[in-house]
């Protein structure tokens, strides 16, 4: 596919919670320690195959919705005991197990788009080749973030995109 950029149309399919979304301007209000030493908030992703979200910390409150997409980015915001409050790319809070998540980075393309394709570039530049075009709410492993450019991939796909077209990092963070 050299110098033919491939068509990419994938579709994610998560709960659908319609809460906006508002993850990208946590860091800019300052990050804390939780309970657990690590900063809050924070991205993760989920581990588990089902995840069951529920609306307080402890396994005798209601389940709100579950996830059944491993891979899945979500922010923690708070911590309690061995419960991660978190925050989806919809918005929608609630809390999960510890346990489910993994500090597996991972992003989802835009989710705030419509159904326009998003560029994915051979290289960090913006007049790099076009490699992929990937349809909003593709999920990808994040290996790399730095200068305004993270790179993705999949098994279906591996480049670079802008960090401002992703969910799952915040804004100026570096990524190792």
């Amino acid at each position: 596919m050299r110098g033919l950029a491939a068509l990419l149309l994938i579709s994610c399919v998560v709960a659908a919670p319609t809460a906006p979304a508002t993850a990208q301007g946590a860091a800019a209000a300052g990050i804390r320690t939780g309970p657990s030493g690590l900063p809050l908030p924070r991205f993760v992703s989920l581990k588990a195959s089902r995840v069951n979200v529920r609306v307080g910390p402890g396994e005798d409150y209601d389940i709100a919705w579950v996830f059944t997409r491993p891979g899945l980015p979500v922010e923690i915001v708070q911590e309690f005991d061995n419960w991660r409050r978190i925050r989806d790319s919809d918005g929608a809070e609630g809390w999960v197990f510890h346990s489910l998540l993994s500090g597996r980075r991972t992003a989802v393309v835009a989710p705030w788009e419509a159904k326009q394709p998003i560029p994915m570039r051979a290289a960090p530049d913006a007049t790099a080749e076009i490699t992929y075009y990937l349809e909003p709410k593709v999920v990808g492993a994040v290996t790399q973030c730095d200068k305004g450019w993270c790179r993705l991939s999949d098994k279906r796909f591996r480049g670079w995109m802008e960090q401002q077209r992703l969910w799952g990092v915040y804004p100026n963070e570096t990524v190792d």
